[in-house]
Order: C-alpha cells, then structure tokens, then sequence
C-alpha cells in the first residue's frame, strides 16, 4: 500500500529478518532493562504495516522514542495478520494503527477469548473509513454509478483480461481489512475482486484513470494523504448497522467506520518501559497523518525525516504524549 515502498505480504520467518534499527544495537526484548531504573528505554519492536499512513504513524511515534527518550527502536515490515503473530514471542511490541480485525482480537486479547498476547493500548485519533471508489470524472458522467444498485448496468466498462465478462473490483494487500468478495457475492454484482497488490498500485490505477478518463472502482480509505491529490468518490454500499458484517461470508453491507486504536504486546505492557507511557499517550488527527504521509509518499522524503519535520512544527503535542 505505497508509493515509496511496495511490501510484499511476508512469511512469519521475516519477522526476524526485516528489521531495520534507528539507534544503536540493543538487547532482545527479554534481556532489556527497559523499566529497571525507569530511565533506561531499551528496546522497542515496532511492526510497520504496508500502508504509508501507517508508516507515518509508526515513524513519528518511533522518532520521538529514539531522539526524546532514548529507546533503539527496530522497524519491521510486516503484514498485519503476521504483525499480531509477534506478540507472543517479543518479537513484535507494537502495532501502532490496528484497523478492527475482530478475528485477530478473538485469538491474541483475552478479552476476546484469546491468549492474552496482545492488549489494547488505546485509540490514536484517527477514524478509518473503508470502502469502494471511483475516479471524479466518473460520477460527473454518470451520476447515478455511486449507487451500489446501479453498478451492474457499468460492470461491462470495468471488464479487464482478469475479470472476464465481469467488471473488475481492484483491492490492494491480500492482507488488508476486505469483505469485497463476500460483498460482489451477496449483492448479486457482476464482478470480480482482483487484487492490485498494494497501496502504490491502488492509487497509480486511481491516478491513471483520472487523467485518462478510464473507467476504474477499487477498494480504497481514508486517512490517506492521496485523496488532497485525486478526491475519490465513495460508491455508497448498503447502509452498515451494527452486526450487519459478524458473518464474514455473508456481508451484506458497507463498513464500519474504525476508531483506530493501538495494540501492543503483554509483554511491552508490563514492561515498565518510557516508550509504553508514550504509546498510549499517541493521539493525533487524520490531517496529521496525511501531512506526513504526503512528505513520505508525494515528497520523496525518508520516513524519519518526515517525521522529525512534523514533530520540529508540533513539539507541543509531542510533549501531551510524552506527559509534559
């Protein structure tokens, strides 16, 4: 999900390998004095999940661990189910933007009957909103496309060599938060889900069929830095109402909109480390998120830098987070 860096869905092995520290060496989690004089931050293992306003997110919260507090924060790439699995080994502390995932809560919390691996730490600010786009230019020449009950009538002007004689529904990360294809089944569309595979070729279809004038409907949210560029007009799907998704092969209705929250490991939660106050301290607002994913993703620039400018222009909020 980027226009900087295409993340590959990865095996459980990356967990170790794709790490990338922003300090120096440290210890494992387990051998860390994070916590012991309440001064020394240790280590902090940060999932980074494919997505540039998570990536944002992640790098803001790890700058301000690294530079106002000493940790050696590791960043790791992972996809989102893979994040969750790190939990209970330490090899994962944080994942600093969660969208819902109500299967992985059921297997980590154990709130939710899972194995109390990973914990709530609270919302960050943003509000996520899922669901299927189309390109400006198509509602002002068809009004009425916007309609779910009126997609039918266009499935032949989104038909690809990968759909077939059916339209094609672009999604992006196969590990990303969808019901679509539960969705094109149950609403009777004519449609197939083809994933793009990412953030950056979801939005590079956007962009194409906008200058091009070219038909194009796909998955896409918000917060996202790219909607300022090209503003994506939502397809209004069945009404959600609360329930209306529990079963996942018989979603019938639009998304939910997400209160993001953060998730961190038992471990890192009884850690007693600095970081962890700062964690869950971490609110900010979607404009915030786009401002610095827009830097990474638009401006070229590296993730740290981008989020050492936005914090040099916000130190205010970043001392709220750090309890000043």
């Amino acid at each position: 999900m980027r226009t900087t860096r295409t993340k590959a869905l990865l095996g459980f092995v990356a967990l170790s390998a794709a790490t990338v520290l922003s300090g120096c060496g440290g210890d494992t989690i387990k051998n860390s004095s994070a916590g012991d004089s309440g001064k020394d931050c240790g280590d902090v293992n940060m999932a980074v999940n494919p997505w540039v306003g998570y990536e944002a997110d992640a790098y803001v919260v790890g700058e301000v661990a690294t530079k106002q507090l000493g940790c050696t924060v590791s960043y790791k790439d992972l996809d989102e189910q893979v994040s969750w699995k790190g939990f209970g080994t330490g090899e994962v502390d944080v994942v600093i933007e969660n969208w819902g995932h109500p299967e992985l809560q059921a297997k980590y919390m154990t709130s939710k009957g899972g194995d109390g691996s990973a914990v709530d730490a609270g919302l960050t600010g943003n509000k996520g909103i899922i669901g299927w786009y189309v390109p400006p230019w198509m509602p002002k020449k068809y009004p009425d496309i916007t309609n779910w009950k009126s997609l039918n009538k266009y499935s032949d002007m989104f038909q690809t060599t990968e759909s077939g004689s059916k339209g094609t529904l672009y999604d992006g990360d196969p590990g990303f938060v969808t019901n679509d294809e539960a969705l094109v089944k149950n609403l009777d569309l004519n449609y197939k889900v083809v994933f793009a595979g990412s953030e950056t070729a979801l939005i590079e279809g956007f962009r194409k069929a906008e200058e091009n004038k070219t038909p194009y409907i796909g998955y896409f949210y918000t917060p996202q830095w790219f909607m300022s560029e090209v503003p994506l007009v939502k397809v209004n799907l069945p009404k959600y109402t609360p329930g209306c998704d529990k079963n996942p092969q018989k979603v019938d209705c639009d998304y939910p909109v997400y209160n993001l929250n953060t998730v961190i490991s038992k471990d890192f939660a009884e850690s007693g480390s600095p970081a962890l106050d700062l964690v869950k301290r971490f609110k900010w607002t979607n404009d915030d998120q786009n401002l610095v994913a827009k830097y990474i993703a638009e401006d070229g620039m590296d993730p740290n830098e981008a989020a050492d400018k936005w914090i040099a222009a916000n130190q205010d909020k970043v001392d709220s987070w750090l309890g000043k």
